[in-house]
């Protein structure tokens, strides 16, 4: 019997159809532990081995040294598309059509994620029925979840517009790097620069290796990372993120990496002024974030994960959990 690796780069609630029906010898790993925490909740007959495994970042080819801090094109670059949240939330009424009450109840639930960001997609369903005093079957709370998708992505494109604005009316250089953008309030600021709408994979890691800071905003990943940040530190460039609980976990804000806080945004100019103004401060960030990421959060590192799933003698243990 064949084994099946199947690997999630976003929430599982948007794949059930594959979590309900997939071929045997199934295995499943997922980019945040409470993915792995939901799919054992709701599909634990149907996925009977499920794992972490976190993102990774693209290991450096050998093409000479990295670009000094000091002589880099972009003082902060931000790598992502953006959209108008009110334009995904819209998107519902395409998924319930004639039907005001399902509109109504996804619009409090992005509400509600607008009040509390430590709030899962998961978290804001079950609150927002419990607001609305509804009790479901567990089929039509599987439903609601898995038809949150334009929800996740209204809250996601909410905060990165929110953290880009921070920093666009503080008067700080900021560079874009993705669709959509031209539909954000910062558009035409002359401190703000569009790069370009959209560029392969390897490209978008060029323009990183350029770039003093690399801004992340979590895809709202609470317990989980993404390739972004790790991408970041593999280029030599350092990584301004919202935390997640795995990324406090295995890194030290201040030491290697740099948190800032999406409730307390006021503070983030300050902080990623500081940061400019401070190469030795940054530069030694870098190193140690590198060092880390290097040494065990590559695709080198990723292939080996899968292989070992793979191998019989898996249930040895598993490191990344």
């Amino acid at each position: 019997q064949a084994t099946v690796l199947d690997v999630l780069m976003d929430p599982p609630f948007r794949f059930h159809p594959t979590l309900e029906r997939h071929p045997k010898g199934y295995r499943l790993f997922c980019c945040d532990q409470e993915h792995v925490e939901y799919v054992k909740k709701y599909f634990p007959k149907e996925v009977p081995y499920v794992s972490f495994m976190p993102h990774v970042g693209a290991e450096v080819k050998s093409g000479g040294p990295a670009i000094p801090f000091k002589e880099r094109k972009y003082d902060i670059l931000f790598s992502a598309s953006y959209y108008h949240p009110q334009s995904q939330m819209d998107k519902m009424k395409g998924l319930f059509p004639g039907q005001p009450d399902m509109w109504r109840f996804y619009q409090q639930m992005f509400e509600n994620l607008v009040k509390d960001s430590s709030l899962t997609i998961e978290g804001a369903v079950l609150g927002t029925l419990h607001q609305f005093g509804l009790s479901v079957t567990e089929d039509m709370l599987k439903m609601l979840l898995n038809r949150s998708l334009y929800v996740d992505w209204a809250i996601r494109m909410y905060h990165r517009g929110r953290v880009v604005e921070a920093l666009a009316q503080a008067g700080l250089e900021v560079s874009l790097l993705g669709p959509g953008w031209e539909d954000h309030p910062s558009f035409g600021r002359p401190n703000v620069h569009r790069l370009d709408a959209q560029v392969p994979y390897r490209e978008s890691l060029t323009y990183m290796a350029d770039a003093r800071i690399n801004l992340n905003v979590m895809p709202w990943f609470k317990a989980g990372a993404h390739d972004r940040i790790f991408n970041t530190l593999l280029r030599r460039s350092l990584p301004l993120t919202d935390p997640s609980s795995w990324l406090a976990e295995h890194f030290t804000d201040g030491v290697d990496m740099v948190f800032y806080d999406l409730d307390h945004l006021e503070q983030l100019p300050d902080l990623a002024g500081r940061l400019l103004t401070d190469p030795a401060k940054a530069e030694g960030m870098i190193q140690k974030g590198y060092e880390k990421v290097s040494r065990g959060l590559t695709w080198s590192n990723c292939a080996g994960w899968l292989l070992e799933a793979a191998a019989p003698a898996w249930g040895k243990g598993d490191h990344r959990a």
